[in-house]
């Protein structure tokens, strides 16, 4: 909304018609503070003398999650405003800001809130008797309005709702003006009241119907068909209606009315007329086209800061042009139109707009013709238009050279596409949208790129209620936050999916918000949700897809066989069987045509609705060989990624004798490295593993599964198991004994782990002789240690010798085997069950031997449980300095690779021994 104005000595002005703020006397804006801040305050100024209880306020200023001492903040808050309003005498002006009761109320006069005045105009104009009368007040009343109403503010619910009904006010003053432009008989004064707000509006059919009739009475009856063919077509693509009574019957009274002159030229798409004056001596005169009002900020916009901001900077050198790029619907036109309209008094010769239908169900715009449009719209007359292209260029770049003028390109495809159009001097502003990122116009002509991402989940949840309207909206996402905002996510912050959502909920309100969101949570029917008649998600990407290269869409199909939502050149290359450098050049087309987004050096993500129409697509699915290839590169990097997780072990098992060789691996460099991936990478390696059960690779399916130990190990309390009970079942499909055995391992070990040990010792206790059955003594050595951890914790009375018994076995198991790894695990855990069975001497032989195995490349982390159990030993045996110099280190080397666990179990040994007690206590 507003600001609010304090003029000392005179009087309090609260404006809540724009950014909300503080203007003293002298036109200084004082400093408000925070969001929250101008939030209470406009809570305040829309129920004026009202009190505001704290929990509405709590509403308007945190949503739906509130501090704990939301109380304490918001006191912080008034006290805040009672302090600037009293620095600047609006207790003199009649300003009070008063505690009552469980509330805060705001006493003003009544003239002070902008809001206020601007309804009284409203009301002035409404009952005035002369035309004349109703347009000065209104001019009064929209004079007001400084942008968007309670601008600054928190996005809450309460705080949008109002801001909405404000707006809502603020539309309906605008029809009324135009209405009594008509009365005075000024028609093309009340069309361009109307154009603008219709163009920024295109779904109020009010307007439209209004521009209409505007426009047929002023002579323009073309330019006023051309508006209901438009948004005929707008409500079909968006909402997939068809308009509604009153536009029709402005339509059939335009076809009915004798065919008017033009008052001047107009294209389809029609670029904004603008006032443009006499030509120089470069040419001829032309005559000036009628001028139109700068558009206003569209409805509904919000956040985009960011881009603004690059806007801004982008404009400010000599000839500027700024690319405003991003996916389909995603709202670069809207951006465009919303900085003009911040800028508009920096464009004093005007404005064009055309649409280059670079993407479009229309065939491709020709150059000249577009030209000749733009020349028209300048005013020149159609007898003395060039009839080459290189001639309509020359003219348009006279007739723009010299002026300030701001040139809006819509829709391009091609940087060639854009070069004929640009203006000529230093003086024009070029703002080009685009669903490509026009790398050839930053090469050439130093533009400034300007991506546009997708909505955040406020702003997707604003743009729902909007296009649900006033009356729908608001109740729905008030009574539904949550489904609001999973509704929003599950749309991906995609402007066309959320109008495509409301479409179906304002169809079928019972629906409900909750009821459509759980529909759209099946990934399956999700893209056949988001479709209304001939307008839908999947056919706004294909316009997309269809202008891709051959690489790059053979590629983009099989985006449906990946089981992630991220991938790099070498994902990529296997997935499209593929050379590494054609992989790498298709994900930049990708990227460039935003279906794909670069995160990061070779690194790139999908958003799900993208990836569900890769997969609707005839190859989507990938066919057995592309899975394959997907599950083999995959399990390659697996093992690259566990050899750096755990470096000096062994792999836990190998590839399937017929795995495809990609054509490169991810090279991970260090442990940390390695973890960060196998974290990253989570949700894709689970997925892999489904779907080579599902399509019957079980010996995929469980190293896919088994090959994630590293981190299954050191973050074991992380839901693990549903997963190993997939790889478990795998293994057993597969008929691999040694494969059961890890996996009932490394299920149990995560079952103890989780307090599960009835369950856990299920599958321990059969691991070792399925190992045994397999021939591995490896598999064997782990599964008898993970036993034993059971036993030592759980066991009960004689369970320490049965541990023991079961940790010599398996050490045994792994000399045998020659595993260094697995020997320095078991002398781990016997030193634990050695200390806990009251044996320290044992204890500390165990750890000593497994800390000099346990040097580089074995992972620190390891060492520091060696070394902290070692510590402990020796604090038991009676030697306590050198016990804490051995914990001190453990200590030292746990910070340094901030190994949490190794750090607090080797303070609390110091600890205790600097109290005079043996450290006790398991350590895993």
């Amino acid at each position: 909304m507003s600001y609010w104005l304090v003029r000392v000595g005179e009087r309090v002005d609260f404006r809540l018609l724009g950014s909300v703020a503080v203007v003293a006397a002298d036109g200084r804006e004082l400093a408000v503070g925070s969001p929250k801040r101008r939030s209470l305050l406009a809570m305040l100024l829309l129920h004026p003398g009202l009190p505001v209880g704290v929990d509405r306020l709590t509403e308007a200023l945190w949503d739906e999650r509130p501090p704990r001492h939301a109380r304490t903040v918001i006191h912080n808050h008034v006290s805040g405003l009672r302090a600037l309003l009293a620095a600047h005498g609006a207790a003199a002006a009649g300003v009070e800001l008063a505690t009552d009761g469980s509330g805060y109320l705001l006493r003003a006069p009544a003239a002070a809130v902008d809001a206020g005045r601007f309804e009284r105009y409203l009301r002035t104009a409404r009952a005035a008797r002369e035309p004349g009368a109703a347009v000065a007040a209104l001019g009064e009343a929209l004079a007001l309005w400084h942008g968007p109403a309670l601008a600054g503010t928190e996005p809450s619910l309460p705080l949008l709702c109002a801001a909405r009904s404000l707006e809502e006010l603020r539309l309906a003053a605008v029809e009324e003006l135009a209405r009594a432009h008509g009365r005075l008989g000024d028609h093309g004064a009340a069309a361009g009241v109307l154009a603008v707000e219709a163009a920024l509006n295109p779904l109020r059919e009010s307007l439209v119907a209004a521009l209409m009739l505007a426009l047929g009475r002023a002579g323009r009856r073309s330019e006023a068909l051309e508006w209901f063919r438009r948004t005929r077509r707008t409500l079909a693509e968006q909402l997939g209606i068809d308009p509604g009574a009153e536009l029709v019957e402005a339509h059939a009274v335009l076809l009915r009315s004798e065919a008017a002159p033009k008052a001047g030229p107009v294209a389809v798409p029609a670029p904004v007329p603008v006032p443009v004056p006499p030509a120089t001596a470069a040419g001829p005169a032309v005559a000036a086209p009628a001028p139109g009002p700068f558009p206003r900020r569209p409805r509904g916009f919000s956040g985009r800061e960011g881009e603004l901001a690059a806007l801004d900077r982008a404009a400010r050198s000599p000839g500027a042009i700024a690319v405003v790029t991003g996916g389909a619907g995603i709202g670069k036109t809207a951006l465009a139109v919303h900085w003009a309209h911040l800028h508009r008094a920096e464009f004093p010769d005007g404005q064009l707009f055309v649409d280059l239908c670079g993407h479009s169900q229309l065939p491709e715009r020709p150059t000249g013709a577009v030209l000749r449009e733009l020349l028209l719209a300048l005013g020149l007359p159609a007898e003395q238009m060039p009839s080459s292209p290189a001639a309509l260029a020359a003219r348009y770049r006279e007739l723009t050279y010299g002026r300030r003028m701001l040139i809006v390109l819509d829709n391009a495809r091609r940087s060639e596409q854009v070069r004929p159009l640009l203006p000529d001097g230093d003086d024009c502003v070029t703002l080009v949208t685009s669903r490509d990122r026009l790398g050839g116009l930053v090469a050439t002509d130093a533009a400034r790129p300007v991506p546009l991402a997708e909505l955040s989940a406020p702003q997707s949840v604003t743009l729902l209620a909007t296009t649900l309207g006033p009356d729908l909206g608001p109740d729905l996402v008030g009574s539904e936050p949550e489904a609001a905002a999973r509704l929003a996510r599950l749309c991906d912050g995609l402007p066309l999916a959320l109008r495509l959502a409301a479409a179906r909920i304002a169809t079928c309100p019972s629906l409900g918000l909750a009821a459509l969101a759980d529909e759209l949570a099946d990934e399956q029917g999700r893209l056949g949700l988001l479709e209304v008649e001939d307008t839908s998600v999947a056919a706004a990407l294909a316009l997309t897809v269809q202008h891709l290269s051959v690489p790059a869409r053979r590629l983009f199909r099989q985006l449906g066989t990946h089981t992630g939502t991220t991938l790099d050149s070498r994902t990529a290359a296997a997935l499209a069987d593929c050379a590494l450098p054609q992989a790498a050049g298709a994900l930049e087309q990708l990227a460039t045509a935003h279906l794909v987004v670069e995160i990061g050096r070779d690194a790139y993500t999908l958003h799900d609705l993208v990836r569900l129409y890769a997969r609707s697509l005839p190859a989507g699915a990938g066919g057995d060989e592309a899975l394959l290839r997907l599950l083999d590169h995959l399990l390659r990097t697996l093992l690259a990624a566990s050899a750096a997780a755990e470096p000096g072990s062994e792999p836990c098992c190998e590839l399937p004798a017929d795995a495809r060789r990609p054509v490169g691996v991810r090279p991970f460099p260090d442990r940390a490295g390695a973890l960060a991936w196998y974290a990253a990478e989570r949700d894709t390696l689970r997925g892999a593993a489904l779907a080579a059960v599902a399509a019957g690779r079980h010996d995929r399916a469980w190293r896919l599964v088994l090959l994630q130990w590293p981190l299954i190990v050191w973050q074991v309390r992380d839901g693990w198991v549903p997963l190993l009970e997939h790889g478990l079942a795998a293994a057993e499909a597969d008929l691999a004994p040694g494969a059961q055995s890890r996996a009932r391992a490394l299920l149990g070990w995560v079952l103890l782990e989780e307090g599960r040990p009835e369950e856990a010792l299920v599958h321990l206790e059969r691991a070792p002789g399925l190992a045994a059955l397999a021939g591995d003594r490896s598999a064997e050595a782990v599964a008898l240690v993970n036993l034993a951890a059971a036993f030592a914790r759980h066991g009960g009375d004689g369970a320490p010798a049965r541990a023991r018994e079961l940790l010599g076995r398996a050490l045994a198991l792994a000399e045998r085997a020659g595993r260094a790894d697995l020997v320095a695990l078991a002398r781990q855990h016997l030193a634990d069950t050695c200390l806990a069975d009251g044996a320290p001497e044992e204890a500390a032989r165990h750890a000593a031997r497994g800390l000099a195995l346990a040097e580089p490349p074995f992972p620190a982390a390891r060492r520091v449980v060696l070394q902290t159990l070692y510590g402990r030993a020796l604090a038991a045996t009676g030697h306590p300095e050198e016990a804490a110099h051995h914990l001190e280190a453990a200590l030292r080397a746990a910070r340094l690779h901030q190994y949490g666990e190794g750090e607090s179990a080797a303070r609390a040994a110091l600890a205790a021994l600097r109290a005079g007690a043996a450290p006790g206590g398991r350590q895993r």
